[in-house]
């Protein structure tokens, strides 16, 4: 689950790292009212930034300074409402504009392969690291964190010396802690800031220092975490979200959109990358996941069926079901129920095996639904009728 910047921010800050303050507005009023309040604390400018879950808002112009609250407002007026990359800016961040004397990158991120956290950093900040990663390969450092120690304070040294950060060691090895801590407090794939600035601030007394904080953020949340964190469900920003998501959510399905023709409905996960591998192997194209779970009963398959065919791509579709704690019966019984409300007429190949399953031929036989034996066999007919229906 990807969360807004504002929101990564806060969970940075409560982890213990130097994240500057900011506040989210909704209205170019909001923006106004904001900036007033930032600029009397003595800032020079504030900056306004979209919130949307895609990266290159900059480049999009969804990244802004203003020096008055007046400008501040005009700034949000072309902001909000914009489309970056597909999605509407409904509301934006506003902060002090930080005086940035030199920027980097510095992320920790689960490596499923090495099954431990790796971070990775570079001096070179404020650009896309896949950029850096196939230009410069050399200017990224990584160091594996320890499964059950953590990220050592010897690591986190040696993380800021190769990253050029020895004049901000102390703070650097803190933040790098903190990334890992982060990971582990909400279970989080991926804790990244880019950038990492140092920046030029004035004391009261008139004195100019440096810092090292974290001027941007992005966290993704492992969405089968979740139920240990309740709270952060909050943070998920439906407006951004694809319905068909929300409703697979709502209705205990896992569902992945796909770009292909063959829509599939499996039961069991393994079952599912299985059947998908059958359809391309078949010559054809799934047009999603969709993995029904164990136990499921007609009212699901029945959801699950009008989710694939809200999908305009979808010209056949496949049905793979296991029978276990799945009945095959109430699996066919779905689908004579779905079969009957839905709105376009799409051919449908259907393979039930194990529990009741002789009970599910039967039914789908008075249907006349087109049954296959084999899962082989159910692919290529299901690619065949894709092809067909398309031409």
């Amino acid at each position: 689950m990807k969360i807004q910047e504002a929101d990564a921010k806060g969970l940075l800050l409560a982890q213990g790292l130097p994240v500057p303050g900011w506040s989210v507005a909704r209205t170019p009023a909001e923006v106004r009212s904001a900036a007033e309040s930032i600029l009397a604390d003595g800032a020079g400018r504030v900056v306004i930034k979209a919130q949307v879950l895609v990266g290159g808002r900059g480049k999009a112009g969804g990244v802004k300074l203003a020096g008055s609250a007046a400008e501040a407002e005009a700034v949000a007026s072309a902001i909000l409402g914009m489309s970056i990359k597909g999605i509407t800016v409904r509301k934006v961040l506003v902060a002090a504009a930080a005086d940035i004397v030199k920027e980097y990158y510095l992320s920790a991120v689960l490596d499923r392969a090495a099954r431990r956290i790796l971070l990775m950093g570079s001096a070179e900040g404020g650009v896309e690291i896949e950029q850096v990663a196939a230009e410069r390969p050399d200017a990224i450092v990584t160091i594996h964190a320890h499964p059950h120690l953590g990220l050592g304070d010897w690591q986190a040294r040696q993380l800021a010396f190769r990253m050029g950060l020895g004049g901000h060691l102390r703070a650097a090895v803190g933040i790098a802690r903190g990334l890992v801590r982060t990971m582990l407090a909400y279970d989080a794939d991926l804790v990244e800031i880019n950038p990492l600035a140092i920046i030029r601030e004035t004391s009261a007394d008139g004195t100019v220092v440096e810092r090292l904080v974290c001027l941007d953020a992005k966290v993704t949340l492992d969405d089968s975490a979740l139920p240990r964190h309740p709270e952060l469900e909050a943070l998920r920003d439906l407006d951004e979200e694809d319905p068909a998501d929300a409703e697979a959510r709502e209705a205990g399905i896992s569902f992945i959109r796909l770009n292909g023709t063959i829509g599939c409905m499996v039961n069991g996960a393994g079952l599912a990358m299985t059947t998908m591998d059958l359809v391309k192997r078949a010559g054809g194209e799934p047009a999603n996941f969709l993995d029904i779970g164990g136990g499921a009963k007609s009212d699901r398959v029945a959801e699950a069926m009008r989710m694939i065919l809200s999908d305009p791509k979808v010209n056949a579709i496949l049905v793979n079901i296991f029978g276990g704690i799945t009945r095959g019966d109430e699996v066919a019984r779905g689908l004579i129920d779905a079969r009957a409300q839905q709105l376009r007429d799409v051919p449908m190949v259907v393979r039930i095996v194990g529990t009741n399953a002789t009970e599910a031929a039967e039914l789908l036989r008075a249907a006349r639904f087109e049954t296959a034996a084999t899962l082989d066999e159910a692919a290529a007919r299901a690619v065949a009728a894709a092809r067909t229906a398309g031409a």
